[in-house]
């Protein structure tokens, strides 16, 4: 069969018209490549299209004659752009069968049919295995009530399949069909470079063992955590040196079993990779010495920490599991080693006061970080807080996310103010006049501006 992958537009790109303006899409579809790889070894034909830098895409999907099925990745902050994707195919492509995934389907795996009416059949949880037998499915080899993991449209109806199943051994994967998306560049965070071209992602694991109150990982990984033998991730990692130039690892907590990051570092040192790595998330808890160094070895340039607050009791209200002190220490050692330092805020926690924020904020110019962001907390569908506000009856499960807003009793601030809050934290950060002088002397030493860039474009936005 011949399949068309389709990478829907974010919210912000609807809305500005203007490539890699949502940060999205400065990020491969990693996990529709996974499920392109899965189907390329059955023999089938793959393409994938990326809304985000296609030149008039709604033109280009108006003729799909030539596919035999397309499928879509969706998330719940995006279903409605997805929705209307699905619409304007089907308006010229009637018969064409459609299949979502993504995690918004596994939030809502029978209700994402009714969010988006054009679709034919939704995939929950992990489609390697599931979008082969919903391929022979379309073949009449298979009943999609057979399949698992798959809710399908019947009659009128929607019905559910066999029981999703959580794939285990994640080193029978095959490695994502990177080759279908060698067309787009990406690697640009609004608009500016974010490593050597060209650019690339890797995932070692998925799920994560922790359980902060904000986050709906749990949900979208089925409750489990799983990692991939140091062993399988080298291999990945030389494949991706004969054809990148910077690859950045995208799992929730890379380094959250030391000693895998350890075996992981001292194969990737041996193998003198000409490889930028990017870690895009890391507890500040794992930091280590020894660790550190060596992934400064292996050609580590860059690490973001989920640092959220400046507070002990905000911290621990999230259930971060980590302490102040943690945080400064994992700062600190990540400095040392000159790597580019990211560090990402939430404020408007229901117990944070105006003191709370000014103490984040503060907090936040104290750390000898390079990036900062500051967003408003945002209760996402089955996240704990979530949860908890439905069970008190402040929020209704009619929609996915819901920023925290005093007028919902969500937080002690309206949305309005706790924006104010996050531009007075860009702004307090960004324009210390020590803070300038020392990106401009670390663009000199690693050769780099693009945190001058970034702080200058953080600041326009």
């Amino acid at each position: 069969m011949k399949l068309l992958f389709i990478f829907p537009p974010s919210g912000s790109y609807i809305l500005s018209r203007k490539k890699n303006i949502s940060f999205g899409s400065y990020l491969p579809p990693i996990g529709m490549l996974y499920v392109a790889s899965s189907l390329e070894n059955d023999g089938h034909c793959l393409e994938v299209f990326d809304y985000h830098f296609e030149e008039k895409p709604e033109k280009k999907i108006q003729n799909l004659s030539s596919y035999d099925a397309i499928g879509l990745c969706v998330h719940s902050k995006n279903y409605s752009e997805s929705a209307s994707v699905a619409k304007k195919i089907k308006i010229n492509n009637p018969e064409i069968p459609i299949i979502i995934g993504g995690p918004h389907c596994t939030f809502q795996p029978k209700k994402c049919l009714e969010d988006i009416p054009d679709a034919d059949i939704s995939i929950e949880g992990e489609g390697e295995y599931a979008i082969k037998d919903v391929v022979k499915s379309l073949n009449g080899k298979k009943r999609l009530s057979e399949c698992k993991g798959v809710y399908y449209k019947e009659n009128g109806k929607i019905k559910k399949g066999k029981q999703a199943e959580v794939i285990m051994d994640l080193d029978s994967l095959s490695f994502p069909a990177r080759h279908l998306v060698d067309k787009y560049e990406y690697g640009k965070m609004k608009g500016i470079d974010f490593g050597k071209k060209k650019f690339t992602t890797i995932i070692t694991s998925r799920g994560c063992p922790f359980r902060c109150k904000f986050c709906t990982r749990h949900v979208t990984t089925m409750e489990t955590f799983r990692k991939r033998s140091p062993e399988n991730i080298v291999k990945e990692f030389n494949e991706i040196n004969n054809k990148f130039r910077s690859v950045m690892v995208i799992d929730d907590n890379f380094l959250v079993d030391v000693k895998r990051a350890h075996r992981i570092m001292d194969e990737l040192i041996k193998m003198d990779l000409r490889l930028d790595i990017y870690i895009g998330g890391a507890r500040v808890d794992t930091a280590e010495r020894d660790l550190y160094i060596k992934m400064k070895k292996a050609g580590v340039k860059f690490i973001g920490f989920g640092i959220e607050s400046g507070n002990q009791d905000v911290l621990d209200y999230y259930n971060k599991k980590i302490s102040l002190s943690q945080i400064r220490k994992a700062v600190n050692l990540a400095k040392e080693m000159d790597f580019i330092t990211m560090g990402s805020f939430i404020l408007g926690a229901p117990i944070e006061t105006e003191e709370h924020i000014n103490q984040t904020i503060n907090f936040s110019c104290s750390l000898p970080l390079d990036i900062a962001f500051f967003n408003p907390l945002s209760y996402q569908y089955g996240s704990d807080l979530w949860k908890e506000a439905i069970e008190s009856g402040k929020i209704s499960e009619d929609g996915y996310s819901h920023l925290a807003d005093s007028r919902k009793n969500l937080s002690n601030f309206t949305i309005e103010e706790l924006r104010k809050f996050c531009g007075k934290g860009f702004k307090k950060f960004y324009l210390r006049p020590n803070y300038i002088i020392r990106q401009f002397k670390k663009s000199l030493t690693i050769n780099d501006n693009y945190m001058i860039k970034m702080g200058i474009k953080t600041l326009m936005h």
